[in-house]
């Protein structure tokens, strides 16, 4: 095809194979490893935070009961035993929004702490 003799029928043929659609995109529905309601410990690009999972979106993860973890201690007890060696707590009405394109990784813990440290 030559660009200098196309047609404006096939020139909004080419444009209709690259144009946006003008519905939203609709949400995955692929399985979600995330639980509402369960104590989790999350690692930030820079922090690391617990708490209970209210929500989940797109682009954010919500926690209530949480607190921002300076200072883990030695790691893998901490995960085992939710004892961190510093913890600052959030006010108890707090709800902590945090960008999910921050995460590096998740798991569930069995408590989180609930008094600073």
């Amino acid at each position: 095809m030559n660009i200098e003799n196309m047609t404006i029928k096939e020139a909004r043929e080419i444009a209709n194979m690259f144009a946006r659609s003008s519905q939203p995109a609709q949400p995955s529905q692929t399985e979600s490893a995330w639980e509402i309601g369960e104590k989790y410990f999350l690692r930030t690009v820079t922090l690391y935070y617990t708490g209970v999972l209210v929500s989940v979106t797109d682009k954010e993860i919500i926690l209530k009961e949480a607190a921002w973890i300076a200072d883990t201690g030695r790691f893998t007890e901490a995960m085992k035993t939710g004892e961190f060696n510093e913890v600052e707590v959030y006010p108890a009405d707090t709800k902590v929004i945090l960008n999910r394109s921050s995460m590096i990784d998740a798991n569930k813990i069995t408590s989180i702490p609930t008094k600073q440290k």
